[in-house]
């Protein structure tokens, strides 16, 4: 009978614990994704990545900004790099943050499209050298930009080029046990100037032409602050999306808005659900302008709770 009655109050208790867990995670709503925000290297302390863990942040991209030069030369010493990097990973680890994905560089000279044979070599090289470094960091993800802005009428021919190149690299990234993303690029119009065509991957259309030209194990990553309608790119990629940079805009210039300041134009319900749709599980990684570290984690439960409102409330229909 004491074992009855024992057996009785566990069984009471577990209801009173499952009663609250079920209203806070109604059935059938999407798994929450993990936080995470991008952050140059030389700013990866113990205190930054210590304060970002403790408000909520378990994921950071680190991007190589500024220690590159325009001729591709390191601004730093080989040992100074090995340095920063073991740095960086002890102050991530020692705080519990993994360190999700590397921005590569990029730039006019840095361009995997680039239709000189020898500079678009040199570029590979310069990347090569810099998985090497990132080997260090042990990332998931490598994210590369398809291209810099390009010349008139050579538009073809510099995706023939960027396919070779990232093929070539996807052998290097995989040999670091991570993974290739391509990320796509702001282009609301085709033209910058008279003279400049906007980046490759500038529509929902010449990315997927893109990736189906690429390799199987080359993936993509979505920048929400690139294109207008980011769900549909989003939709569009679906399991080919590896990675994702989170931050508000128009789809008309680079504003890298905080999603949650009102300033830009993406329907963020809409955006979630795509990214749902899409059996996306990566970190909901922040490119975007904030005032505090805390206020990422707040931003995205807000965003999340209205996609879960919206779902259940369609399910009831």
């Amino acid at each position: 009978m004491k074992k009855t009655i024992n057996s009785f109050l566990l069984v009471f208790l577990l209801y009173l614990v499952a009663v609250p867990l079920a209203a806070a995670f109604p059935k059938n709503a999407p798994k929450p994704l993990k936080i995470g925000y991008a952050l140059g290297l030389t700013k990866v302390s113990a205190e930054q990545m210590k304060y970002a863990k403790s408000v909520g942040v378990d994921y950071v991209e680190i991007s190589f900004g500024g220690l590159i030069d325009g001729n591709r030369n390191f601004k730093l010493s080989d040992e100074e790099m090995r340095a920063l990097m073991q740095q960086a990973k002890k102050a991530a680890e020692d705080a519990g943050i993994q360190v999700w994905s590397i921005h590569m560089p990029f730039g006019k000279r840095i361009d995997l499209s680039l239709t000189d044979e020898a500079e678009r070599q040199q570029v590979v090289a310069l990347h090569r050298k810099v998985l090497e470094y990132c080997q260090i960091l042990q990332p998931q993800i490598i994210l590369f930009h398809p291209s810099y802005y390009l010349g008139l009428h050579e538009r073809e021919a510099r995706k023939s080029q960027l396919i070779k190149s990232a093929t070539e690299l996807n052998k290097t990234v995989r040999g670091i046990n991570a993974t290739m993303v391509i990320e796509n690029m702001l282009g609301p119009e085709l033209l910058v100037d008279a003279e400049r065509e906007r980046p490759l991957c500038r529509t929902v259309e010449e990315t997927m032409e893109i990736m189906n030209r690429l390799p199987k194990n080359i993936y993509a990553a979505v920048d929400m602050n690139h294109i207008k309608n980011p769900e549909n790119l989003i939709r569009a990629l679906g399991k080919r999306l590896k990675s994702v940079h989170i931050a508000d805009g128009t789809g008309e210039k680079e504003d890298h808005f905080f999603p949650c300041s009102g300033q830009g134009k993406n329907n963020w319900t809409d955006i979630l659900a795509a990214l749902h749709d899409a059996r996306y599980t990566g970190p909901f990684l922040f490119e975007s302008a904030f005032d505090d570290a805390r206020d990422l984690k707040t931003c995205y439960e807000t965003m999340y709770d209205s996609f879960v409102k919206e779902k259940q409330l369609k399910a009831a229909q």
